[in-house]
Formats: C-alpha cells, sequence, structure tokens
C-alpha cells in the first residue's frame, strides 16, 4: 500500500475489505516510517557534528 500510488477506487477497494481502521493504520505507519528515517539521519549527522566539535575543542585545549 503505497501512498503515492494509491487511487481513490484502490482506498475505497482496501476500505471494503480490511475495513477503515485497518486502512488508515497502514497509512499512518508508512509516514511515520518516513519520518523515522529523516530523523535517524538527521541524529546521525548531529552525531558527527558534536563528535568533531569535541575533537576541535580537545586539540584547542593542548
Amino acid at each position: 500500500m503505497d501512498n503515492q500510488s494509491m487511487f481513490p477506487s484502490d482506498l475505497l477497494s482496501a476500505i471494503s475489505q480490511v475495513g477503515f481502521p485497518i486502512v488508515l493504520t497502514g497509512y499512518l505507519l508508512l509516514r511515520f516510517e518516513k519520518k523515522l528515517d529523516i530523523l535517524t539521519e538527521t541524529i546521525k549527522n548531529l552525531t558527527d557534528v558534536v563528535s568533531a566539535k569535541r575533537e576541535d575543542d580537545s586539540k584547542r585545549d593542548r
């Protein structure tokens, strides 16, 4: 269930087959997963920046 390629008829078909709560849950999980991927990458980048900053600070203290 890819939310970019889902047409209204596909959405109605999915709702009639499994129910609205299941379809809504699937949609929200897909959106949430994308946001988690972005957040994970951002945290990794922040960790790299903090590590580099600590290394620079420790070199200045010597």
